[in-house]
């Protein structure tokens, strides 16, 4: 089967031909139908962020149909609709009990650890697989996969309650979702943080309050237009120091800072006037969990949630197409989200 892998940290993926995977007794065999390109799959690529080993086909977010199903899988059967969850676990560690698989001792997270979805087939553990339904398309739910869901779980770890601010800086593909499912949640005012103009312009359509941070200093207008006060919610999506610090400055008494990007910079914080002097939060938040996905799907079905502005281009299994759509992530570039529709 064809399969985009990177070989060599900061060189461009190659497409190469590789054996159609095996699968185990737990295991399914998956036919990609739809796979997303995400901004972590630039830092895979830099080795900002390592990959485990190479050769390794990226790729984790992707949805398809069940090719082939081992001899004890029981809920799922050729020619389903699924999505792949990004993580294949064990599922009796520590951490699997409680829920919180994406700190699971023998996980490993599928392209990064093992191989991903930038391939025809891809292979996972049964318990990596959710049922897609028919409403949303493969495109929408391979995207639901990372960008949404991450955007949700980390919604839910800032607490964000009904009536509550948010600000979010960075609206790509994880800001557009996370506009629309902050304003799902209740909240009141959703301001939008980003340079670029086209996708403040979708933000504002989503119900969003955007906020030119090449115009002004985002902390600044963003204080000046709640009364001073900040908002109680931040979520920082970039992975740039500066957002970062502009995340925990903008936040209001009691405020919860989130910290989804990701940087090999540290950023300064002024611990009494910014932490300890008004009680605020700096919260990490680590991807997202399969029991979110039901819910999320759940929004996209009752009309909360709407990707097809989101989803921005669809790209063919071709590494040139696949390496310029990295490009343009790696100096921020206009689309939203990319999709590789084999």
């Amino acid at each position: 089967m064809q399969a985009i892998q990177l070989i060599d940290i900061g060189q461009p993926l190659q497409a190469r031909a590789v054996p159609l995977p095996t699968i185990g007794s737990n295991d399914v065999l998956v036919r990609v139908r739809a796979a997303g390109i995400c901004h972590s799959d630039v830092h895979y690529r830099a080795g900002t962020s390592p990959v485990k080993a190479r050769p390794i086909t990226l790729g984790h977010e992707v949805s398809g149909i069940v090719e082939k199903t081992g001899a004890q899988v029981t809920t799922v059967q050729s020619g389903d609709r699924v999505c792949v969850h990004y993580m294949a676990t064990c599922g009796h560690c520590y951490y699997c009990s409680i829920g919180h698989e994406q700190f699971c001792t023998q996980g490993e997270m599928i392209g990064k650890h093992r191989d991903g979805g930038y391939a025809e087939y891809i292979a996972v553990p049964e318990r990596s697989l959710v049922h897609l339904p028919e409403a949303i398309s493969f495109e929408h739910g391979a995207v639901m996969m990372c960008s949404t869901a991450t955007s949700f779980h980390a919604l839910r770890k800032g607490r964000l309650q009904a009536g509550e601010t948010v600000a979010i800086f960075g609206v790509g593909g994880l800001g557009q979702s996370a506009i629309q499912l902050a304003r799902a949640c209740g909240a009141f005012d959703v301001y939008a943080v980003d340079i670029n103009t086209k996708r403040l312009a979708l933000a504002e359509q989503l119900g969003a309050i955007p906020i030119d941070a090449q115009a002004t200093d985002p902390v600044t207008e963003i204080r000046k237009r709640t009364g001073g006060r900040g908002v109680d919610v931040a979520l920082e999506l970039i992975g740039l120091s500066l957002t970062m610090q502009q995340a925990v400055r903008v936040l209001d008494v009691f405020g919860r800072a989130v910290i989804v990007g990701i940087t090999d910079q540290p950023f300064v914080v002024d611990s009494y006037t910014e932490i300890l002097g008004k009680e605020s939060e700096i919260i990490g938040s680590s991807d997202h969990l399969v029991t979110e996905l039901p819910l999320l799907f759940q929004f996209a079905e009752r009309g909360a949630l709407d990707l097809s502005q989101v989803v921005t281009q669809r790209v063919p299994l071709e590494a040139q197409s696949v390496n310029a759509v990295l490009d343009g992530l790696e100096r921020f570039g206009e689309g939203v989200r990319t999709v590789i529709v084999p």
